[in-house]
């Protein structure tokens, strides 16, 4: 198990394939302004139990400055509460997607996060496997 808060190369999402997985079967949960898809799935690392992505719509943020802004946001707010979720073992591919048309702050994006992490934990404890 990795440290509670690093997010190393190996819990980043890069996958083409996992990616594409995730948007054809994947579930999805929402915390306005963020949305997370997931997907029950191996993954390549055997110590890794979860691989996250962040993504952030260039229709919605013209700005290559913006979108990369909104994922440090989001990389940060992720990286100190992920420690939120508990798989139980169970590996899983998620992929959180920003989807407010306006830049927030971070103390806005960590309630999200937090929000957001917590209703993906519901999700996969009261989903049979």
């Amino acid at each position: 198990m990795t440290q509670p808060h690093t997010f190393p190369k190996e819990e980043k999402l890069k996958s083409k394939k996992l990616i594409d997985a995730l948007f054809v079967e994947g579930t999805s949960v929402k915390a306005f302004p963020l949305r997370i898809v997931y997907l029950e799935t191996p993954l390549p690392y055997p110590e890794i139990v979860i691989q996250t992505g962040v993504s952030v719509s260039k229709r919605n943020h013209k700005l290559a400055v913006t979108r990369n802004r909104i994922k440090r946001l989001m990389r940060e707010a992720y990286r100190t509460h992920k420690q939120l979720v508990d798989t139980k073992g169970t590996t899983f591919a998620m992929l959180i997607i920003y989807t407010h048309r306006d830049v927030v702050t971070y103390s806005e994006m960590e309630r999200a996060m937090i929000k957001v992490l917590k209703r993906f934990n519901d999700a996969i404890t009261t989903t049979p496997s």
